[in-house]
């Protein structure tokens, strides 16, 4: 398994796993909206708001 942090923009990621033999269904997660933190059921790759980022209003 992945430990990998990933940085990101937006509330809503795709994680894929990566290409080749690491891969895995395309799965869409949502950020949780107090810890900004989610991590991929498949590869465990975690994924966090970037510092600064705007997080888009009315979710």
């Amino acid at each position: 398994m992945d430990d990998e942090t990933i940085e990101v923009e937006t509330m809503t990621v795709a994680c894929d796993g990566g290409s080749g033999p690491l891969g895995h269904p395309n799965v869409y997660l949502h950020l949780d909206d107090d810890t900004h933190e989610a991590v991929c059921p498949y590869c465990s790759k975690k994924f966090v708001l970037k510092e600064g980022a705007q997080v888009a209003a009315g979710h």
